[in-house]
Formats: C-alpha cells, structure tokens, sequence
C-alpha cells in the first residue's frame, strides 16, 4: 500500500483547478497532511503544492513524479478552510491556487528561483561568472545578459537548471540571560570584583534579585538599566549565566497602553437585539441577524458582549471592519475588553506582523480577530460568532482574483461551525436589507442612540446660491459660522472632502488641453507637498510642468478642489485652528491611521480633514459637527448605485457628530440640494429610501431584483480586447435563455489603465441554469491567450463597472 497525494499546483500560467496525483516517499508518510504545503516536480521546475487530498491505495502507476519536502511542520490550511477554497473557486469562477493563496500571509506565499548549476569540471567551457559563484541565479544571468549563451550551454549539457521553492518566513527572536548561580554563589562572586567593575556589580546586584533560572532580556538590561552586551558576556564567561536566544511573536499594539474596560448596561432595544443573538448562539443556529441601528445607537456593546458570551462557551470569534482607519479604534476596545485574546490583522501591518498575528490564531492563543476583509479567512477552529460591521462598505468585495464578497465567506463559515452572523450598520445594502424584509435574514432595529442624545441637526446649503451672492470660496456662510462656534466652544469638528490631491485637474488655459496619465484614460491630480502630477490608477507621476507640452503656453490652471487644497484655503481662514488631515497621502507610513486618530482623539487638533476613511465607524465624544464639503462627488458616477453609495456616505459622515454629550450639527453642500439621496439623508430616514430606491432598481431591473454577472476583457490593442469581448457576447447569447439580459460588450467608463484597454459584458438574469457551465467554459478555456497578455476577468455579483 502507498499513500498517494492530490495536489493543487502553484503555476503562473494554464492554471487548472484539477488536482495532480504524487506519490508520498516513505519518509514523508506520517508527515503530509490536507491543507499542508509541498514542494513538487512540476515539469522541468518545482513550484509548491496545496494537498486537498490523501488516499491509500496500491501503486500501480509507476510514472507517478513523487513528492519532493514538506514545506511546514504543520498544514497551513485547516480542512475547513481547505473545503471553503473549493467553494471559493466555483462561486468566484476562479482558480483554487489563488483562493489558497489568498487565505494565507503574504509571507507563506511562495518565491521562485531558478539556478544554474555547471555539469562540467572544464570551466573554460564556462561564463567568467561561474568561477566567481559556482552557481549562479537566472537573475545574475540576466544582469550579465547572458541568456543566450547559457541556454546554448544547455542545450549542450554543460549546465543544468534547479529550481528552489522558498518563503518569506522570518521569525523575529530575543537574546535572554539566563541565570544559573543561586544567591550564595553571587554573593561569593561579588567579593571577587574590584571597585573599578561597576557595571558588572551593577548586574550583580539585579541578579540577587531574582530566583536561579529566572530569565532577563538583554535589551531591556541595556536600555533600562544601561548594561552593555559586553559586561553580559564576560558575566556568562564567569559562570553567572548563560545567553539563549529565544523567539518573541510580534504585537502591534506592545507600545500602546490600554486601560481594561466593563461592559456597558444596554437599553431595552440593545437588549431585544442582544437577547435573540445570544439564543441562536445558545442553539447553534446559523441564523443571519441584520442589525440596523441609527449612528452611535450602540451596535459595537452589543456586539462586544455577544463576543463575550461565546469566548464563555469555549469559542472564537470574527470581528470583521471595512477599513484600515477603523481598525485601530476597534482593536482598542476590544482589546481593553478582552486583553490578549485579540489578534488583529489589517494590511496596515509589517509582514512579520501579520504572520506572528496569524500564527497566534492558528495555535489558538488569540480567540478573537479583528480586522479588515482578508480577517475572514483566519484560521480559528472553533467559531462562535462572526460580525461584520458596517456591512454596506464595497470594501469588503475584492476587486482582484479570487473575486470574492466578505458576506458570503462569512455566511459560509456560519454554516460549517453552526454559529450566527451579525450584520451591522446604519444604512445597510438594498440586498441585506431586502433578504431581511423576505425573512431570510432576521432583521433588529436600533432607533436611538445609545447615550439617548438626539441625532445631529443636518442643514443643506445650495452652492448654486450660494455663487449667486458673490461666495466663490469653498466654504459656505454656514459652514464657516458652525465652524468658527464649534472652535470657540473648544470642541472639535470634521470635514469630509471625497477628493485627495491638490487639484483634480490641470489643464493649459491657451488651448484647452489637460493634463493626461500616459498610461490611463484619466486626468492627472496636482499634488502641491511634492509638486507633481500623479495618477491615482497606475501611480504614474511627472513634475509640475512650467509650460504646456501641447502648444507650450504658460498659463497652467487648476480646476476642482482636492484634500491638500482644502487644507491650504482653512488655514488662511481659520489661522489659529489646529488641522489634521487624513488621506492616502497622509497616511502611507506604517501606523499613521493610529497616530492621527489618537492625536485627534487628545485634541491635539480641532479639525480632522479627510477623504472616505473618516466617514465612519470612528467616535470622538467631542465631535459636535460635520461638514461635507461637496455631496455630489459620487452622484456623478455611471453607476446604478450612485445614489445609494451617496446616501450611506452622507448619513454615515453625519453621524460622526454629537456621540457626546453635546448635541451635534451638521452641513452639507451641494449643487444638487433636491436629490432624493440627499434630502432623505438630511432627515436621516433610510426606511424611505429604501422604499424609493427599490423601485428604480426594479424599474431598471437591477440588484436585488436580478442577479449579475460582469466579463471584464483586457488586452494592450484595443481592437484585439474588443473583438474577444464580442466573441464571448456572443458565445453567451447562444448559450442563455431568452430571459437572461445582455449588455455589451462596450468599453469601460475608463477605458484604458496602465495601458491596457478594458472591455466588458454585462449579464442581468433571475434565473438561469446554463450560466454556470458557460463561465467555466470561459475561464478554463481564456488560458490559452493568457501567455499573449489577453485576460478574462469574471466577476459574480460586481460592485463596481468603472
């Protein structure tokens, strides 16, 4: 009997979601397991393999290549996770190496490197290179413009070629001196040391302080208490101790001081909603709960004393947050709640971080994760409850293969651990919020604030008139009298502009032409702290020009207003006002979301500017007014859920005012006061909206009333991406039903990023059997022109068409 292996294999291109079959030599026979990774012969190279299968069996195909190593003592993969990634690739119409890649840190993931090794002692046949190194890498071969010759070397068998699988692991470690005299012997060391060896009586002296074996770091002894590493030597040199090094998991959050907190009481409607949580809890029910509650209605206390509840029962829990910005605000309340337990992890973190935090997971020290949407897949084996908070965010869909949506991940890992699901916010998506009205998901109703303060004061100002009696600044007569009362009370405000950069465009006033990415269909943004002109799709970035590369003219004009702007024009008004601003730009270095915020939060400065990430989750007491600078920004979006995203934005960025116990205002500008979007927003009324934008969607047969499916085609020759986008119309119009709507293929609404030209078809359909076997057939057989730079994208159920 032999034990035989299926493996899914890590390979670039054809990818295939059918499992190869290897061997297991005998010394690996107790070792492999499902979920584990393996090094594998795969052609003429070794890549890494996920094993999904193990059988026993007599082998009677002796061509079978045969297992190579282990790659960890342990599977990376659990079995559940394993069965999840299967489900993945069928729902997403993906391949299982990406989902199995996704699910683990970016450091777990595989490197490649190919070597050449001389078959021949003559090392005249040979490169100068080879004398230097004896082997080299492809890399080295390439820097030396080699290739050539090292293939016609080759093909003579003067070399081979070896490929080496590795990862990125690095494992952070600590020097500790352990003592191993007890005190009577140092005390009979001590007579022995001369006056002029203070440091070492110095050591001595912390040593008598503690018990023979006791462990010191070797850092804190240096920068605590100013020892040397030298002075720790010669003491291990004297038989006082000895030096082990020892490893140390990474913490995030090791330097912030967290102060433990109690549960909160909860009103009766916190407690209504608490109570029927805790009982599908209690039943091991599956249940979906969308919990729709006002801003500051106390969703979080609800959803912090259920977590309680299953760590009580011996279980784990998922705390998922949309953003980055949220996570740190998040990670300290349920962290003085529930001390060490936590792990977080968000893509703000180091990649030894990351991994340290998923290992913490994977042994089952942390219980409880918090983070952003790739938290969905850690590896806890006992789930209790999974939340997902501020449930309507598009963040929580990929964007990238595997295209997978948050919500479903973690409806299904609910429904492998029997445990329920909590969705919440105060504007839920149309399709959460119409599988609650059909009783799918069980819909709890928060009303009011938790602190029984009113909902903030919303005023609408018409920009238009605003123009018309003479105010071209960016501020309105309102904002600006709310913003300098609310400074004058010593209270704090926030500003929401949907714009980073300077400017939004540049553009030549002589002739008109504006200032392009070379790589996208899409305007530069000015960006003034370093003066250049960058694109906000590919990253391109060129100087400010002094004059126009078009006709040469020098009148270069900037039109729209961006964050940088914003911040400059405040400052000249309110001189005195402290600001911090909070974007892309500001916050590219590691742990500047959390150090802004806390400034913030010890009112180190009275306005918080910033783009989407301030919009919400976040709750500063002394907040007591919001001012949204420009509310039309996402109305103007060729999407069928432009009203929706502006609606969500506007009530989710009033309710950053008045958390306290100071009631709140707010202002909202715009050049669109009598949108429906925007007057319901301003009466904080998501039931009518609701009700409203239903109809248009079914009108306009649209989500939730039919499903949709997108086809996204790229090519860097716009004719070739829209011939296969034909092709595969087409192809789909022949294999649907006549109830199945097509749309396409058209280009996208930006046609062309980082020179590539997009395409797309777009399929609308309730029910449709043969869409499934059609897709599948698209993507297994778009492989073949993969390797000439034609890619095929599917999205099931997309969030964004731009």
């Amino acid at each position: 009997m032999s034990q035989i292996a299926h493996v899914i294999v890590d390979v670039p291109t054809m990818q295939t979601n059918q499992a190869y079959s290897y061997a297991v030599p005998e010394n690996l026979q107790n070792i492999v397991a499902i979920g584990g990774r393996v090094i594998v012969p795969f052609g003429h190279r070794k890549v890494q393999g996920f094993i999904i299968e193990l059988s026993d069996e007599i082998l009677m195909d002796t061509s079978l290549k045969t297992i190579e190593s282990v790659m960890d003592p342990e599977p990376v993969l659990t079995e559940e996770l394993v069965q999840l990634g299967r489900q993945m690739a069928t729902d997403t119409y993906s391949f299982l190496i990406s989902c199995y890649l996704t699910m683990l840190p970016a450091s777990l993931r595989a490197h490649y490197k190919k070597w050449i090794i001389p078959t021949t002692h003559d090392l005249k046949q040979l490169p100068e290179i080879f004398n230097e190194y004896g082997r080299i890498s492809w890399e080295q071969v390439e820097q030396q413009h080699l290739e050539q010759q090292i293939l016609k070397l080759k093909e003579n068998q003067y070399v081979r070629f070896e490929y080496e699988v590795t990862d990125s692991i690095t494992k952070k470690t600590a020097d500790y001196f352990e003592l191993i005299m007890d005190a009577h012997q140092l005390k009979q060391e001590q007579k022995k040391l001369t006056k002029r060896a203070f440091r070492q009586q110095q050591l001595l002296e912390i040593l008598l302080k503690k018990e023979k074996g006791e462990q010191l770091s070797v850092n804190d002894l240096r920068d605590q208490e100013g020892i040397s590493r030298h002075v720790i030597e010669a003491a291990v040199a004297k038989g006082w101790g000895i030096i082990e090094t020892v490893e140390v998991l990474r913490d995030p959050y090791q330097h912030k001081k967290i102060e433990p907190s109690s549960p909160l009481n909860l009103n009766n409607e916190q407690k209504k909603a608490y109570d029927r949580i805790i009982k599908a809890m209690d039943k091991n029910c599956a249940d979906t709960f969308l919990l729709e509650g006002v801003t500051g209605s106390g969703k979080t206390e609800i959803y912090l004393q259920a977590i309680a509840q299953a760590l009580d029962a011996g279980k784990g829990a998922l705390m998922l947050v949309p953003e980055i910005a949220l996570t740190p605000q998040m990670a300290y309340r349920f962290k003085s709640r529930f001390g060490d337990q936590i792990a977080v992890m968000h893509s703000a973190l180091s990649e030894g971080e990351k991994y340290d935090e998923w290992r913490r997971i994977k042994t089952g020290k942390a219980r409880v994760v918090v983070g952003a949407r790739s938290s969905v897949f850690a590896p806890l084996k006992n789930i209790g409850l999974i939340v997902m908070d501020e449930e309507h965010e598009g963040t929580y869909k990929q964007e990238e293969h595997p295209r997978y949506h948050t919500r479903d991940v973690a409806l299904w890992r609910a429904a492998y651990h029997h445990c329920p699901v909590i969705l919440g916010s105060a504007t839920p998506s149309l399709e959460s919020r119409a599988r609650a009205s059909k009783g799918v998901f069980k819909h709890l109703l928060l009303t009011k604030r938790a602190t029984n303060m009113p909902l903030p004061k919303v005023e609408i100002v018409d920009m238009r008139e605003e123009m018309k009696e003479g105010n071209f600044t960016i501020f309105s007569r309102a904002l600006a009298q709310q913003l300098n009362r609310t400074l004058a009370n010593n209270e704090q405000a926030v500003l929401f502009l949907n714009r980073r950069g300077y400017a939004n465009f540049v553009m030549c006033r002589d002739c008109g032409d504006m200032m392009q990415c070379p790589n996208c269909d899409i305007s530069l943004t000015h960006h003034l702290h370093d003066n250049k002109l960058k694109c906000h799709y590919c990253g391109f970035e060129m100087p400010l020009p002094t004059q126009c590369p078009h006709c040469g003219g020098h009148h270069i004009g900037y039109f729209g207003t961006g964050t940088q702007k914003v911040e400059q024009q405040l400052q000249q008004f309110l001189p005195h006002a402290k600001i911090l601003r909070m974007d892309v730009d500001t916050t590219r270095k590691k742990g500047a979301h959390d150090d802004l915020l806390e400034k913030f939060g010890n009112h180190e400065a009275d306005i918080l500017l910033g783009t989407q990430m301030i919009a919400k989750g976040l709750d500063f007491p002394n907040v007591t007014f919001v001012g949204v600078l420009n509310a039309d920004t996402a109305l103007g979006i060729p999407d069928f859920r432009s009203a929706e995203k502006t609606f969500q934005l506007l009530m989710q960025v009033s309710g950053r005012a008045g958390r306290g116990k100071i009631p709140g205002s707010v202002v909202i500008q715009t050049y669109n006061p009598d949108h429906y979007a925007i007057q319901l927003a301003k009466e904080q009324n998501y039931e009518q909206f609701y009700l409203h934008e239903m109809h248009f969607r079914h009108l306009g047969h649209y989500s939730p009333y039919y499903f949709m499916a997108k086809i996204e085609v790229s090519h860097k020759e716009e004719a070739v991406t829209a011939k296969k986008a034909q092709e595969l119309a087409e192809y789909l119009r022949k294999q649907l039903s006549q109830q199945s709507i097509i749309l396409g293929p058209s280009p996208r609404s930006i046609a062309r990023v980082n020179n590539l030209y997009y395409f797309q078809v777009i399929i609308k359909y309730k029910a449709e059997p043969k869409l499934k076997e059609a897709l599948l057939h698209i993507l297994e057989s778009s492989q073949k022109e993969y390797a000439k730079g034609l890619r095929v994208m599917i999205d099931n159920h997309p969030l964004n068409f731009m």
